[in-house]
């Protein structure tokens, strides 16, 4: 369904980037700026996870060949 577009490193980065932003909602009190930063850390989650980001796909950009 999704082609792989992001090269390892960069997937792991934002996976652990994610891991910081996901809990934000508990960590901090609930406000929109915490829902925005759990929402761009699900974003990143599924983009680590899949390997597959929209924006590179939107811009034709694959960084997967530069392993």
């Amino acid at each position: 369904m999704f082609s792989t577009n992001q090269n390892k490193s960069e997937r792991i980065a934002r996976f652990i980037i994610s891991l910081f932003l996901l809990p934000a909602p508990f960590l901090l009190e609930s406000s929109n700026y915490s829902l925005i930063l759990a929402t761009i850390g699900a974003i990143l989650l599924f983009n680590a996870l899949s390997g597959a980001c929209m924006i590179y796909k939107l811009f034709g950009i694959d960084t997967c060949r530069l392993d």
